[in-house]
């Protein structure tokens, strides 16, 4: 889904989600809620690979910062496998293909 029509199906610019993307804006938890629906992803997706301590709360002033993310940009491929996955009723069955996802990436 390009920039411009996810922007179109949630009400903002395609300049906002690229602002989004890049952490220079903060999504709202309404905002975050439409995203997800539009994406067909539950919202705890968005914080999957989040780190442990995003407020900064225990660490310096300098150490403080946006939450980081291990993993790159989600692309298109990536959404296509994600909605597929979620489609999957059964969680065993779920389960069974992470598993495999794991297996082969350690090939």
């Amino acid at each position: 889904m390009s920039q411009t029509a996810l922007g179109d199906a949630v009400g903002v610019t395609f300049q906002q989600i690229q602002k989004y993307e890049s952490g220079r804006n903060r999504i709202g938890s309404s905002r975050l809620y439409e995203l997800a629906k539009v994406l067909d992803v539950p919202v705890s997706h968005f914080f999957l690979k989040m780190e442990a301590n995003p407020t900064g709360k225990g660490r310096s002033r300098r150490e403080r910062g946006r939450p980081t993310f291990s993993e790159p940009r989600i692309d298109r491929e990536m959404m296509g496998l994600i909605r597929a996955y979620y489609k999957i009723k059964s969680t065993s069955v779920r389960g069974s293909i992470r598993r495999l996802l794991e297996a082969l990436a350690k090939l």
